[in-house]
Order: C-alpha cells, then sequence, then structure tokens
C-alpha cells in the first residue's frame, strides 16, 4: 500500500482523483474528489466522501474513541472537514459516499446513492450554520450504542492480514451435523441466519439466530465472541453471504457451515429445540390473570422510556449476556423487542444459558400496539 495525504493526485486517462484528508469519522478518513479532465480540470465532478458525508446524515465521531483519540477531538475534527474541505466545493458536485442506511455509522442515513453538495448544504441536519459547540453536541447526542467490533476492525485494518477473499475461501466447507455438534461442545458457536419464524419452528440447541434479512452484521458483531470459533446454519444457498458478511467485520474464525442446511437436522430429533411463541393477546389474559412470567424488553433503553408493557423489565439486546443473573428461572420469560428480529436474538441466547420457559411475542412492540393492548407511560429521560 503507498500512503496518500491530501492534495496528492492520480490521473488515469480522462479521470483525475484529488485526496482530500478528512478525519472526523476516524482519524485517517480521506475523501476523493474526481475530476471529468473532459469537462473540466477546474471543478470536480463528484466527491466520494467515505464515511465523512452521508446523505442526510455524517459519520458519527464516537465509534473509534477507544484507540488514542477521544470523541471529542474526533467531533472537531469532523467539524474542520465538512466545513473546510466539503461545504466549500461547487453545489453541483455529486457526492457518493460510502453507504446508505442501515449501519451505525449515523442515526440519520438516507437509502438515496448519492446526492450534491447543493442538496446537502440545504437538507442535511449536520450541515446547518451553527456554532462549533452546537455541532459537537447535534452528532453526539442520541446515538446508538457503538458495537465493540467497531474499534476491533480498525486495529485489524491497520495490520497485514489475509484478504476477505482467502478467508471465504477457508471459511465455506461442509461440515456434517456430527462435526458441527463436536465443533459445538468444544466451544463453537453456530449462528442460524434464518428468520425468526423458521428458527422458532425448529432448531439446533445451543444455536444463536441472527437472521441475515436484519442488521445480521451489526448483532453479530454485538452478541458473537470473535475469539471463538463460529458454524454457519443456513438455507441452502445463503451460506456464502453470511460467511462473507461475517468477515466483513474481522469475524474471520469461521469453521465452515452445516452441510444441507436445516434440513440436514430434519432426522436428528434429539438435538433440535423449538422456540415458544406468544401473541400479544394471548400475553395480555395471561398478565391479567396472574401468570407467573415476566416481560423482558430488549430494545434500548430510549426505545423502552418512549412507552412500553407495564411491568416489563428493560434489558437491551447489547447488554443481555452480561445480565442474565438479574431474571429469574422460575418464571417464564417473554422476550421482545420493536418487531421480532432481535427478540429472537435474546430468546435464543436465554435458551442457550439455560432459560427453559422462554417465549417471543408475536410482532414485538408493534404489534402489541396495533392490537390496541395497554401501554406504560413515557418514562422521563435521566
Amino acid at each position: 500500500f503507498t500512503p496518500v495525504k491530501d492534495g496528492d493526485v492520480v490521473e488515469f486517462g480522462k479521470v483525475r482523483l484529488s485526496v482530500l484528508e478528512t478525519p472526523g469519522h476516524t482519524p485517517e478518513g480521506i475523501s476523493l474528489l474526481v475530476y471529468d479532465l473532459a469537462q473540466s480540470d477546474r471543478d470536480p465532478h463528484a466527491v466520494l466522501t467515505g464515511d465523512t458525508l452521508f446523505i442526510g446524515d455524517v459519520g458519527r465521531p464516537d465509534l473509534l474513541a477507544s484507540i488514542g483519540v477521544t470523541a471529542d477531538e474526533l467531533a472537531d475534527m469532523l467539524y474542520d472537514s465538512l466545513n473546510n474541505k466539503l461545504l466549500p466545493l461547487p453545489d453541483a458536485t455529486l457526492v457518493y459516499p460510502a453507504h446508505g442506511a442501515g449501519s451505525m455509522c449515523g442515526k440519520q442515513l438516507s437509502t438515496e446513492a448519492f446526492s450534491t453538495i447543493g442538496e446537502q448544504r440545504r437538507y442535511n441536519y449536520a450541515l446547518q450554520p451553527m456554532s462549533r459547540a452546537e455541532f459537537k453536541r447535534l452528532v453526539t447526542e442520541d446515538q446508538t450504542e457503538a458495537p465493540d467490533y467497531f474499534v476491533h476492525d480498525a486495529i485489524l485494518n491497520r495490520q497485514d492480514r489475509p484478504s476477505l477473499e482467502a478467508a471465504l475461501r477457508e471459511s465455506l466447507k461442509p461440515l456434517d451435523i456430527h462435526e458441527v455438534v463436536k465443533l459445538q461442545r468444544s466451544g463453537a458457536q453456530v449462528v442460524d441466519v434464518r428468520d425468526a419464524i423458521d428458527f422458532a419452528g425448529a432448531h439446533l440447541k445451543d444455536s444463536i439466530n441472527i437472521g441475515l434479512k436484519g442488521k445480521y452484521a451489526t448483532w453479530c458483531g454485538t452478541v458473537l465472541d470473535r475469539e471463538k470459533p463460529i458454524i454457519v446454519l443456513a438455507d441452502e444457498g445463503n451460506e456464502e453471504e453470511a460467511i462473507m458478511r461475517l468477515g466483513r467485520i474481522g469475524f474471520d474464525l469461521v469453521q465452515g457451515y452445516v452441510a444441507g442446511g436445516p434440513k440436514s437436522l430434519e432426522q436428528k430429533p434429539k438435538l433440535m429445540t423449538v422456540t415458544d411463541r406468544i401473541t400479544g393477546k394471548a400475553l395480555a389474559d395471561e398478565m391479567e390473570h396472574g401468570a407467573m412470567l415476566l416481560v423482558v424488553d430488549v430494545r434500548a433503553e430510549k426505545e423502552w422510556q418512549a412507552g412500553h408493557i407495564a411491568g416489563s423489565v428493560n434489558i437491551p439486546l447489547s447488554h443481555l449476556q452480561e445480565r442474565t443473573d438479574e431474571l429469574p428461572k422460575n418464571k417464564s420469560l417473554v422476550v421482545h423487542c420493536k418487531g421480532g428480529y432481535r427478540s429472537s436474538i435474546a430468546a435464543s441466547i436465554l435458551q442457550q444459558q439455560g432459560f427453559v420457559n422462554v417465549l417471543d411475542l408475536v410482532g414485538g412492540f408493534d404489534a402489541w400496539t396495533a392490537s390496541k393492548l395497554p401501554v406504560a407511560d413515557a418514562v422521563p429521560a435521566n
């Protein structure tokens, strides 16, 4: 690799790339000005902004605050990068960020693939005229908790390591069910990437459900142990995607995948279990009749404060594994989140940790409120 610095230029054909150092989301962040030399060598055609400027948002400055630079320092850098490097560009300059919605790198990321500097100057909340102090407050408040793997990945990115393609070739190995069980008993983690409803119907005991169709990488990076081997259980055809997305967040210790997927388990009932599910109306009836149960809300604290099921306890999914000792084993535990994705992860974690009577609330809090069931008053934030 050849390091680049502010002002470095690379040309090929009628295209010029010019480097802008734009730290803030990360200490070493850059943007690339793209010139179409057939049109102009003075005004850039586009700017590739990485994670510094998104469509509708800017890169959050707190994700890498534990690797020798503080969130406050990164926020200062971000303010300068935006105001001194990107906002001075012509309004017509096209903006292409590294990615869009679905990441924890910002709080209002758009699904749009591109924009212009002019549009972002007008509509992006973080680019409105404001003081440095106001900007720093705005971009750091109300952010979701950062998964540990961000810092882990930053450290990996500074080292020589195998390519994603090489890691994928090593990991994409079929394992028969006997190998899987043997590896599982020696400490390997089995992650079942099917939808929650399929997982609930039948799954390998002690496996963790993190569905491919949700924030798969985020929750794998949050609840899986990157120091322990991983085995993927997926519907046939989805194995490569599941393993590749693990590799993208630096989880390279994938031993392989379950050959034949869920169908390979159909003749092994002793290895299987289910996750019971309960509707909101059935839960309300059970609660009204004094059933021995506890509702565990695994949404973020801010979500819980905005409204929740009366009597529920709030343990955010990101902290569940370290707080299971707070939960009783002599009661049924009904877990829920907003729509059912996180609660299926939570239910599988609780089952893995020895909780026997675990139920997943069908449709989560959204279904509860849609059924006009009672909601406890919002709780003021501390």
